[in-house]
């Protein structure tokens, strides 16, 4: 019996895992909840796959035959900013770091939850869809524009290519500008829960973002660090 999901829940995911039983188990239990799932078993299969179907959701096992998840993820991201959820056995903070700079949104260790992986899925496709929160106007922060209803975001009218977790995290800090929040705040604003935060998470995504808002790291002007407590947006002056 096919379960009842509106169109505009339904989701279609590419899972790129070489395990054949696991990839079979995680794409019968995502079908179940009426999500469409394509297995690729190895990495440039899995990237000709995404860039075909341009699915929801990328699910990626760090440990692939010829390139590795890594390497898929940075290609990837030269070439879509569909929302990656790296999965892999390797729990190791600096594994997640690894795969946050590769341009992954989301980071799940082996052995997971099926179901927590399902909440993990949709709350990244919820995001990509611009449907994390209720749509209002366009927030402007100095020379920023921040768009939550079209997932948009400018600098002095030039358009920002961000991930959808950078995006969330610009968005979280545009609307508290003038205000430190720690990491511990930003995770639980941006993904729901700070149950698995760990330090360098925020950090990878911060570099991101300054890079792409042009910031210098030792000196930002917009996207400043405040020690031992966190990070802020500047307010307008």
């Amino acid at each position: 019996m096919q379960p009842n999901v509106s169109p505009s829940e339904a989701l279609s995911i590419v899972l790129i895992e070489d395990d054949e039983r696991l990839a079979r188990l995680t794409a019968r239990y995502m079908e179940s909840h009426g999500a469409r799932v394509t297995i690729a078993a190895e990495g440039r299969d899995g990237i000709a796959k995404v860039i075909r179907e341009r699915p929801d959701v990328v699910l990626l096992d760090l440990m692939l035959p010829g390139i590795d998840g890594i390497e898929v993820c940075r290609e990837l991201r030269t070439r879509t900013d569909t929302p990656i959820i790296m999965v892999t056995a390797r729990g190791e903070e600096a594994d997640r770091v690894m795969g946050l700079e590769g341009g992954a949104d989301d980071y799940v260790a082996k052995p997971f939850s099926t179901r927590e992986l399902l909440a993990r899925v949709r709350a990244q496709a919820r995001r990509a869809r611009g449907r994390s929160g209720p749509g209002t106007k366009p927030l402007h922060v100095g020379p920023l524009m921040v768009c939550a209803q079209s997932m948009r975001a400018t600098l002095a009218d030039a358009p920002l290519a961000l991930t959808t977790y950078e995006f969330m995290l610009l968005r979280a800090l545009a609307e508290r500008a003038g205000r430190v929040l720690s990491r511990e705040q930003l995770v639980d604003i941006v993904r729901g829960s700070s149950d698995e935060a760990f330090d360098r998470s925020v950090d990878v995504h911060i570099s991101h973002l300054r890079q792409k808002l042009g910031d210098d790291s030792r000196n930002p002007r917009l996207l400043k660090t405040v020690r031992g407590v966190g990070y802020m947006l500047a307010a307008a002056s």
